[in-house]
């Protein structure tokens, strides 16, 4: 992979001395934890598909030179650091929270329940965790929620990667159940395609009913027609 400029734990006005994208990791360590597991999850804004988390413990000081925040990087890149932190990480796990949960719930509470999930998929179990976002996870495990730690520490990141290439993959796989609305290239986003593919046909059970966009008023295509009503799961019109 060619080598691009490193985003994690740039931010100079948030930790004295040498950046250290192991800097959360070493705190963790010095308070006597030695099972760290970074915690992310991905897919809290589509309009379909499931939210899905990953948690992710590495050794320590293992060398993941390219491994930042999956935002910020390619498909590409993401696919070839996913295959690098499963060749040496400690334990690896993932959960996904489907789209009919997100509806019962919220998003915010299912994407915790995706993350405390993925965390009891870790063998062995980690003794602290570092998690992206503000809030906690529901799990009695000793924890440091950091904003934007998917840019500040590096095992945020390798779970933030995992759980990007998890979710995209499934999403390819959804494309052949429900190949009108394109997730192969969407992700279940709402792009101008997908939205439109909402217009003429309505949703299909993968579709988050209660995110605006997906049981509104149809949009205009773009021919400048509408097409289409609003279905239920089932794809019985509304």
């Amino acid at each position: 992979m060619k080598r691009r400029p490193r985003t994690l734990a740039t931010q100079g006005d948030l930790f004295p001395g040498e950046m250290d994208p192991w800097f959360f990791e070493r705190q963790a360590r010095c308070r006597g934890f030695s099972r760290i597991a970074g915690v992310d999850e991905v897919g809290r804004g589509p309009l379909a598909g499931p939210v899905v988390a990953a948690a992710v413990i590495l050794p320590w000081e293992a060398e993941l030179p390219d491994v930042d925040d999956s935002k910020l990087l390619s498909a590409g890149e993401r696919d070839t650091c996913f295959q690098d932190i499963l060749r040496v990480a400690v334990a690896v796990g993932t959960a996904a929270v489907s789209a009919e949960e997100i509806d019962r719930t919220d998003i915010l509470s299912a994407s915790l329940e995706a993350m405390r999930q993925a965390i009891c998929q870790l063998d062995p179990p980690p003794d602290f965790l570092l998690v992206d976002g503000p809030w906690p996870v529901p799990a009695r495990v000793p924890q440091h929620p950091i904003t934007k730690g998917d840019r500040l520490s590096i095992s945020v990141a390798a779970a933030s990667i995992v759980a990007k290439v998890h979710r995209d993959r499934l999403m390819v796989s959804y494309h052949a159940q429900f190949p009108r609305y394109n997730f192969a290239a969407n992700k279940g986003y709402g792009t101008r395609e997908h939205l439109e593919a909402l217009a003429r046909f309505g949703c299909c059970p993968l579709h988050r009913l209660t995110f605006r966009g997906v049981l509104s008023e149809p949009v205009p295509t773009a021919d400048g027609n509408v097409h289409g009503r609003a279905r239920n799961r089932d794809g019985t019109e509304r």
